[in-house]
């Protein structure tokens, strides 16, 4: 029987969102008028109601469309589109953000971070300076890879003061810590439903209603005139069971998972003492560590870990680009070079990682005398 411990990636779709998605999958069109449409636009209201519940905004503030990737490209086009055109971004930012501010943004700026993947505040408030008013400043509050938690209220502060806005990408932080847009007082927030148990192709935006960002995507005027063509009914019925579901069980699960995770790490040690965690000195999701050891290619851990039934994720190491005098690496180290608080372990070179990250379904209880899980043992030994 095989372990799959990718959950950042995607993760088991949820009973709820599962019976949700298939009430729904024979609904009519939501644009309709008649029962069945209306049928249709009760169900796509109701999860509307369930993720803005979830993110303390107003319903009429959040539009679906088919994940964070289009989530972001929407937010960073519509912030372009009113006159943000300067985007900020952290330097430990989802592709999906990346290539947003390059496609939608006229100008690009990466903010670095700190030895624990935490965005430098000091050079934040640098780079906005005098031109807050023409900037959308885009950060992700738990990073995919290393679980680090970025400071949204300083950050958000630092924006405020300098009158520009926020994007947040929320991906990872929805339903297993609290996030609330609201009192945070941030401006957009992407979602994704496969991330949170809820099925695969279906995302959501928040958008501060005060901002009257429009649509990216034009149509037939669905989801309040911010995305046209007809609702993934079924994905969004999934999506919005997904996150109530994530919600009520959130915080019993993260310190559930808050104890796996330092058990796990605790024997990452006891077994190769010379192991890095990255992100350990700083706030972390609770259900993921990454981690490098030292003349070990993270590659050949991975195949020794798929051998023993064991599925994690695993990055290499960055390389630097022509011309780029920041470095942007997995787990989000960046600056003269990345990985500067740990060269000397690998001789100077950057280290490639792995992350086990886990679920609401897995459980680490084994008998001490058998040894540890995982397949622990063959790839620190």
């Amino acid at each position: 029987m095989r372990t799959y411990l990718d959950h950042n990636a995607t993760t088991s779709l949820r009973p709820q969102a599962k019976a949700a998605l298939e009430t729904a999958l024979t609904a009519g069109n939501p644009s309709s008028v008649h029962r069945e449409g209306q049928r249709a636009r009760a169900m796509v209201e109701a999860a509307r109601g369930q993720v803005a519940a979830a993110l303390g905004v107003s319903q009429a503030e959040i539009s679906f469309g088919s994940g964070a990737t289009e989530a972001a490209n929407h937010a960073v086009f519509a912030a372009g589109r009113l006159g943000r055109t300067r985007v900020v971004r952290s330097a430990t930012e989802h592709a999906a953000v990346n290539a947003a501010a390059r496609n939608h943004g006229r100008e690009n700026e990466i903010c670095p971070v700190d030895g624990q993947g935490r965005i430098d505040l000091v050079r934040l408030e640098a780079l906005l300076g005098d031109r807050g008013e023409e900037t959308l400043v885009a950060v992700m509050a738990a990073n995919n890879e290393t679980g680090v938690l970025q400071p949204i209220s300083d950050i958000v502060t630092l924006a405020r003061a300098a009158g520009a806005w926020v994007l947040v990408d929320a991906v990872q932080m929805i339903g297993r810590l609290p996030f609330d847009a609201g009192e945070l007082d941030i401006d957009m927030v992407s979602l994704s439903a496969h991330k949170l148990g809820g099925p695969k192709g279906v995302g959501a935006l928040y958008i501060r209603d005060a901002l009257k960002a429009g649509a990216m995507i034009s149509g037939g005027g669905q989801e309040h005139g911010r995305r046209g063509g007809t609702e993934n009914v079924a994905g969004v019925a999934g999506f919005g069971a997904a996150v109530e579901a994530a919600i009520q069980t959130r915080d019993e699960e993260a310190a559930r998972q808050r104890i796996l995770r330092d058990r796990l790490e605790a024997t990452l040690r006891s077994l190769a003492p010379d192991v890095v965690i990255f992100g350990e000195k700083t706030d972390r999701l609770p259900n993921t560590c990454a981690f490098s050891i030292p003349g070990r290619r993270a590659e050949t851990l991975v195949i020794a870990l798929d051998l023993e039934g064991v599925a994690v994720r695993v990055r290499p190491a960055p390389r630097a680009r022509p011309g780029l005098a920041m470095y942007s690496a997995p787990w989000g180290w960046t600056l003269k070079p990345p990985w500067a608080p740990f060269a000397s372990a690998w001789g100077g070179r950057a280290p490639t990682t792995i992350s086990i990250i886990l679920d609401r379904h897995w459980q680490m209880s084994w008998d001490s005398r058998a040894g540890p899980p995982l397949g622990l043992p063959a790839i620190c030994s």
